[in-house]
């Protein structure tokens, strides 16, 4: 890698909101964490981290997890949560971790092609660590699943769209759509003014990253805070839309229901695709410590006190089928069909541009007049999706 690439990977921490790492002392975490070498040709350059609890099954599942810029693999492993539950239900936990011969602040290049393209870079190294945890550790290929934060969350889409294969599910909490940028120039645009393509064009970005591949896609969950500003909520919607369109269902949810620390959970067909919105939550992984069934992890920069994404995304993956308490059911909507003129002026709606928008889904109806009609359902307080 020249100076010059160095250099861009470098720069796109600033781009993602960098700051003072917060990751554990390593020393602390030794006993639970286990590295891996010789894992691969490793293209990437990258790390391979491995959780294992005592006396784990042969055929056991596993999660990969991708951290955010400025943190490594201990650090993630010790604050998101996910410890909890891969002791509690008998899963294994792949972590992989940024060099910094390959960027100073530890960001996955999720915007090169060169690392972000099957059987390349640094989506290759992530393939050959679940390849290993196969291979040497006994994990049920069948019941391997993604998650990532931030630049690790754009490097979980890669992960989706490049070997659906290889993934059952995965989630992707704020992050960024594939494809979205492919050069350091873009990065920093898809992450504040992301592009407002169709459902299709988002889709056919990740088509094209396995050409010809017929096989199952895998499920997605998104996460996004309503007051990042680091990755913009904006790119939550694309990422609905990019991953609806793919697994070919509506971009319209299905349900709606109401999450503690004012989390909106949005359905997508047949719970293929989740969206959680999350009120007033700016950049980071949701968590909630505590004891109970549905809490988890350690409150610290990038990990930010609301909600157990964890515990969501272990039970949206299959991993946790007998867990306790899970999402209550979403309320039945109120339904009012009327000009998109009379729903702003009821504050049903909004309007930008000319055209009107549901307030709360941010769904676009059309032409800001009195001449279109459409059907809103209230299907949570001040959350209107088109009927």
């Amino acid at each position: 890698m020249g100076p010059f690439r160095r250099l861009g990977r470098s720069l796109v921490t600033v781009l993602l909101g960098a700051v003072t790492a917060v990751a554990a002392p390593a020393p602390a975490l030794a006993a639970g964490l286990e590295q891996v070498s010789g894992f691969g040709s490793n293209p990437g350059n990258l790390a391979m981290y491995l959780y294992r609890p005592d006396a784990l099954p042969a055929g056991s599942p596993a999660v990969v997890l991708l951290h955010g810029c400025t943190q490594n693999a201990a650090g993630y492993f010790a604050n998101s949560g996910w410890r909890t539950f891969a002791d509690r239900w008998r899963f294994a936990l792949v972590l992989p971790e940024q060099r910094a011969a390959n960027n100073s602040s530890s960001c996955f290049t999720w915007f090169q092609p060169g690392d972000t393209t099957r059987d390349q870079g640094e989506a290759l190294s992530v393939r050959q660590m679940v390849d290993r945890a196969v291979t040497g550790y006994g994990v049920d290929p069948a019941r391997v699943f993604v998650s990532g934060l931030s630049a690790g969350g754009a490097m979980s889409a890669v992960m989706l769209a490049t070997y659906p294969d290889v993934f059952a599910a995965g989630s992707v909490v704020a992050g960024l759509p594939y494809r979205c940028a492919t050069s350091l120039s873009q990065a920093g645009t898809c992450q504040h003014t992301p592009p407002d393509r169709t459902p299709a064009q988002w889709g056919d970005l990740v088509r094209a990253a396995y050409p010809g591949y017929g096989g199952p896609r895998p499920r997605v969950a998104i996460w996004q805070g309503q007051a990042d500003y680091t990755v913009v909520p904006a790119n939550g919607l694309e990422l609905r839309d990019q991953f609806t369109d793919v697994l070919g269902v509506a971009d319209r949810p299905t349900s709606t229901g109401a999450l503690p620390a004012g989390t909106t959970l949005e359905v997508y067909g047949a719970d293929q695709v989740r969206l959680y919105r999350v009120a007033g939550m700016g950049h980071g992984t949701p968590v909630d410590p505590g004891t109970a069934a549905d809490q988890c992890g350690t409150a610290a920069a990038y990990f930010l006190d609301t909600i157990c994404s964890a515990y969501r995304d272990a039970v949206f993956f299959g991993l946790g089928a007998d867990a306790g308490p899970g999402e209550p059911p979403p309320p039945a909507p109120a339904c009012v069909t009327a000009t998109n003129y009379a729903h702003v002026q009821a504050g049903r709606a909004y309007t930008t541009g000319g055209y009107a928008y549901a307030r709360g889904s941010g769904q676009r109806m059309g032409l800001y007049n009195v001449f279109a009609s459409t059907t809103l359902c209230e299907s949570a307080p001040a959350y209107w999706v088109i009927g």
